[in-house]
């Protein structure tokens, strides 16, 4: 991968592993024996002890108030879960973790219209060859993934509006908190909404065997260094960039798909994979490069 600048190297790094570990939320949802909503709820549950403890500990920055835009993000983060882990079920692991990832576009769209991070040719050129390999990797999919993969495939789709909600008001809150508050206030607030989701939808809430409470206590582990860690990241990249670095989230999750469903990967998913690594590497080289010919770095106002 092209150098990143020193100021960028270790977001980039730590939006690489968060979303490494966000990979295994389509496995765990399968594995934790309740509904999808429900699987939602204990992911964000079992969260929140780890969260007070490291929110509130000593030097820590504390719980302070939530901002609206906290509040936002937990709404969405809760619509989010709520339609993509149905998707989960109805179609197929990498399906429905490559079709939520099709957010870089409304992320980079809303960020260049609103917040005036306007990005380079490059990028775009790199957007797009993200896309295709996420779509190659969703058409490659071998048919009867799922109890309803075009549903499902829906449901997926739908929820690339949610995260990139999402991605944007976390990035707002970040202005004026840190990554662990917000994560915190996300996380309190989107409990309920996926409760009484699941509770309206007559979902089995209570998992049957220890090896689903493991795989509801490990979401919760699960949740916090995964979206601890990108809500960190988003207050040092622009968003459009981190929307694309974590692309490699559904490759984790097709991988894992394949060796513990048996999801085979087609030899088209397998190039949609490499489409989107090498779409990570060039959006990184597109703002270094810009950087470089002295035009504004993304992520900032044209003087």
């Amino acid at each position: 991968m092209p150098a990143a600048s020193p100021s960028r190297l270790i977001p980039l790094l730590v939006v690489l592993a968060s979303a490494s570990i966000l990979g295994l939320a389509p496995i765990l949802v399968r594995l934790t024996e309740t509904g999808p909503a429900a699987a939602g709820f204990w992911r964000l549950l079992f969260a929140m002890p780890l969260l007070l403890i490291l929110v509130g500990r000593p030097g820590g920055e504390g719980f302070g108030r939530p901002s609206k835009w906290m509040l936002l993000a937990g709404l969405f983060f809760a619509f989010d879960l709520s339609f993509w882990h149905y998707g989960i079920v109805m179609t197929s692991v990498a399906n429905a973790t490559v079709l939520c990832n099709l957010t870089p576009v409304v992320v980079t769209l809303v960020g260049w219209f609103f917040f005036k991070e306007r990005p380079a040719r490059l990028f775009i050129l790199a957007l797009a060859l993200a896309m295709g390999g996420a779509f190659a990797m969703a058409a490659g999919a071998a048919p009867g993934q799922g109890t309803n993969p075009i549903l499902g495939d829906i449901f997926s789709l739908s929820v690339a509006l949610w995260y990139s909600g999402y991605f944007l008001t976390v990035k707002q809150a970040r202005t004026t908190a840190g990554a662990l508050r917000i994560t915190f206030w996300a996380t309190a607030a989107g409990i309920p909404i996926m409760a009484a989701a699941a509770l309206l939808l007559g979902e089995d809430m209570i998992p049957a065997t220890a090896a689903g409470w493991a795989a509801c206590i490990g979401m919760g582990v699960m949740h916090v260094a995964g979206q601890g860690g990108v809500a960190w990241a988003l207050g040092k990249l622009p968003a459009s960039i981190t929307a694309v670095t974590i692309l490699i989230q559904p490759i984790v999750a097709a991988a894992l798909g394949w060796v513990i469903f048996g999801e085979t990967l087609s030899p088209v998913q397998a190039l949609g994979g490499a489409l989107v690594l090498a779409a990570i590497v060039l959006a990184q080289w597109s703002t270094r490069a810009r950087s470089k010919t002295g035009a504004a770095p993304e992520g900032t106002a044209p003087a």
